[in-house]
Parts: structure tokens; sequence; C-alpha cells
């Protein structure tokens, strides 16, 4: 299907997302306007509109007279976004216990189902998916449309970053056990317990990534 005008700089700006979180074009790299246009087969009025969605997210950096690059996370980037961002899903969490039906819980059930099976066998991948999906629930349980598009936005520039938590040391059991208490608190009604667990989730996953990129040095004595 032909894409309208209006909304082919859209089409160009997802196209151009996904590339960025596959790491086909890596934190740095530089978008050549001309190549692009060449490859995308798009005039240059699409494609710098593209380009401003991309930096309004936080995906890309304009610098005058050099042009568009692919943002780097720094440590200190994720230092100032996760304590927001766990705000925000704790307040989605309490938002969820207030208002979480019995069929709700139910769904609930079977996705922390599925997260237990998953780190029982080791399967990272299927983890994240599984965990990425009860986040999606609880956020659409919030019903708070402001809160869900400014947890979008910082999430998309916590995927440029690349790293997998999960990868230290303990940190799968660590956050199955987490997860397993927002879901108490969220099952028993609690709106406080469920906005603490759910910051304590969060911040531990930053405390992880930090190991990973830090890990603790062994001592040389015996």
């Amino acid at each position: 299907m032909r894409l309208i005008p209006k909304s082919l700089h859209h089409e160009v700006a997802a196209r151009l997302r996904e590339q960025i979180f596959s790491g086909t074009l890596s934190p740095g790299t530089f978008l050549d306007e001309v190549a692009l246009c060449e490859s995308l087969q798009i005039s240059r009025t699409p494609l710098r509109e593209a380009l401003k969605v991309l930096t309004a997210e936080g995906l890309l950096r304009h610098e005058p007279r050099r042009g568009c690059f692919v943002n780097e996370v720094t440590e200190q980037d994720l230092d100032e976004i996760f304590p927001v961002i766990a705000l925000l899903e704790g307040r989605c969490a309490f938002e969820a216990a207030r208002q979480v039906s019995d069929a709700d819980l139910q769904e609930l059930e079977s996705l922390h189902q599925r997260l237990q099976q998953c780190a029982a066998a080791g399967q990272i991948t299927a983890y994240y998916e599984a965990n990425h999906a009860i986040h999606e629930a609880i956020i659409q349980l919030a019903d708070n449309r402001w809160l869900a598009q400014v947890i979008g936005d910082l999430r998309k520039i916590l995927k440029l970053a690349r790293q997998q938590s999960l990868h230290a040391p303990g940190r799968l059991e660590q956050s199955l056990s987490e997860h397993l208490a927002v879901f108490a608190a969220l099952k028993a009604r609690d709106p406080e317990g469920a906005d603490a667990a759910m910051r304590t989730h969060l911040i531990r996953q930053r405390d992880a990534l930090r190991e990973l990129a830090h890990p603790p040095r062994r001592s040389l004595l015996p």
C-alpha cells in the first residue's frame, strides 16, 4: 500500500528506529542524509522530518553544522533515568492495585507463571519477553496515558544502552523475586506496597547494570 505523503516521515522514523535498536546504526554513528535518501528512496524533506522525530525522542543528537548522530547513553544518563522511571512505573503499580479486577489478576497469574518457568529454565530471552508483557500489563491497568507516554519515551533511551541486567550474577533469581513481590501487592490490592515493590525492582535493575559495567575486583589474598 502506498503511503500518503503526511505519514511518510513516520514510516522513515520507524525504519531508522528499528535499525538503531537492532544495532545496525550503533551509538555514535553519523547519519549521512544523502546515503539515507538513496537507500530509502526518499527525498530530503521526509528524512529530515523523521530525524526531527528521533531527535525529540532522544535517540539522535543534532550537532550544528555537523548533522545527526545516534545518541550514546552514558552511565550518568542511566543514573538519572532509572530513578525517574522507577517513580513512574511505581505510580502505575499504585494505580493498578487500586483498580485491578479478578479477571486481571488471572491474566497476571498466567504471565507470572510463564516468568517463573523461564527463570527455572534459564531462558533469558524468553524471560525478558514475559517481563516486558508484565510491565505492559501493569501500565495498561493504571489507565493513565500520560504515564504510559513518558515511560515509553524513557524506555527508548534505555534500549540504546543495549545492556541486559539479567547477565549479572544472581540477577535472574532476584528479578523474579521482585516481580512476585509486586504481584503479591497487586493481589492484596495494596497500592503503597505495589508502588514500593515496583520502585525497588527498577532501582535494583540499575544496580545490576552498574555491577556489569564495573564488576567488583577479586582479592588476590587467599
